[in-house]
């Protein structure tokens, strides 16, 4: 096996010992391998203390206290937000919106721009490799505005079929296109400027699901030229509930607001009120700060890794979980072996269902993924139920990927197959 070092400038094991949750024992005597980084992944502990010292030291409202700590608080809640501006090269913080999560940006998307914009019969391009957050939105919408929903199919290895989507632009007009960067059960990584290139000479506004992409390279919306990107904490070293959507200024300041309340607004009359600006006028209420703060610490911690560095090593660790996968008799790679591809490795196991392969290898301290990854569509289309889902981070390892693979072999033990 490769030494630990292949992946570069990548200090992995020194780097793993900020992470308190990868130090436990995952039974007694059993040391954890989480491979299910594709959900969520673990935290660093400088979020864990910068949302807990928020929490101890300054916790107070933003925006619209005058004393000392709101002051503070309302003061590392923007600094995020600058932080987040700098990571995605947004060109204003203005753009960047806080949000719960990817979900809730695609959703504030279809039901701000999409129910001012989107009338009967326009068409929604999409693909069939789809989150449901990046489906079911546009549906709610398309069953109150009469919308028409299209899908671009895949090819037989795993990729978007780009002759189809070129096709389905000039078929019709198409109002909206949305797209994964890259797919959390293929891996496949969609090719994003040139599929945002096509889809603004067609007169399309783009909204990418960047929640596969952000944590795991470098990301320019701006040499993108998006209209939309959304993305998700939990997936970057992120807590839970919080997310940015960007979108361009000029269909921002367009939109009307999602939710009205505190915060969104200049001035509320008996009568009617006034919208604030940009990106409060987003952001109903009392905001998930300590969330911010929190993915603020995540990105900054990032920034010290490098996502050069971090995209390097991910390469090389996934190449060789699949080269190692393939070894396996009986175990078909959902994940196309072709580049490039995400650090994400779905497969299935002949004979045994994957329900009960990932229980197989919790029971060795192994955790992946198993169902449909929110992606019943796709696997309708795969002819496929369910499958197994190891995807990792770059504080894995390669022995971790060993110890998959060892499971794997357990569980067709277990079962004899």
């Amino acid at each position: 096996m490769p030494s630990e070092s292949f992946g570069g400038a990548l200090d992995v094991v020194g780097l793993r010992s900020d992470f308190p949750a990868l130090q436990q024992e995952h039974h007694p005597g059993v040391p954890l391998v989480y491979l299910d980084n594709a959900a969520t992944t673990q935290k660093p502990n400088v979020v864990i203390e910068a949302m807990s010292d928020y929490y101890r030291r300054y916790n107070a409202n933003v925006h619209r206290g005058i004393h000392k700590l709101s002051e503070e608080a309302t003061a590392a809640y923007e600094n995020a937000r600058v932080v987040l501006k700098r990571f995605i090269n947004a060109a204003s913080k203005r753009e960047i919106i806080f949000t719960r999560g990817t979900t809730e940006g695609i959703n504030l998307v279809a039901q701000t721009w999409g129910r001012t914009s989107l009338n009967a019969g326009d068409v929604v391009l999409l693909t069939e490799m789809e989150h449901h957050s990046n489906i079911v939105p546009w549906q709610m919408l398309a069953a109150e505005r009469r919308l028409r929903l299209r899908y671009t199919p895949l090819r037989t290895d795993g990729a978007l079929d780009m002759d189809a989507f070129r096709r389905l632009l000039q078929e019709e007009p198409v109002k909206l296109v949305g797209f994964m960067f890259v797919s959390n059960v293929l891996g496949t990584v969609n090719p994003a400027q040139e599929m945002i290139r096509l889809a603004h000479e067609a007169g399309a506004v783009v909204v990418v699901d960047a929640a596969q992409a952000v944590p795991h390279q470098s990301i320019d919306v701006q040499a993108l030229d998006c209209d939309f990107l959304v993305f998700s904490g939990h997936k970057m070293l992120g807590p839970t509930g919080s997310g940015v959507l960007y979108g361009k200024r000029a269909l921002l300041e367009a939109m009307p607001p999602w939710m009205g309340g505190g915060d969104m607004i200049s001035r509320v009359g008996f009568e009617r009120s006034e919208w604030n600006e940009l990106p409060y006028k987003f952001e109903a209420g009392t905001p998930s700060i300590a969330e911010a703060i929190g993915l603020g610490a995540a990105v900054e911690y990032l920034n010290r890794v490098t996502m050069a560095a971090i995209h390097h090593y991910e390469q090389e660790i996934i190449a060789y979980a699949l080269e190692r996968l393939s070894e396996v008799p009986g175990l078909h790679l959902v994940t196309p072996e072709h580049t490039p591809h995400g650090a994400v490795a779905t497969f299935t196991l002949q004979g045994i269902h994957a329900h009960d392969v990932a229980q197989v290898l919790d029971a060795h301290g192994i955790a992946i993924r198993a169902g449909h990854h929110c992606a019943m569509p796709l696997h309708e289309r795969l002819g496929l139920n369910a499958t197994a889902r190891a995807s990792f981070y770059f504080y894995n390892t390669l022995e971790e990927v060993d110890r998959l693979v060892a499971g794997i072999y357990a569980a067709k033990q277990t079962f004899s197959v």
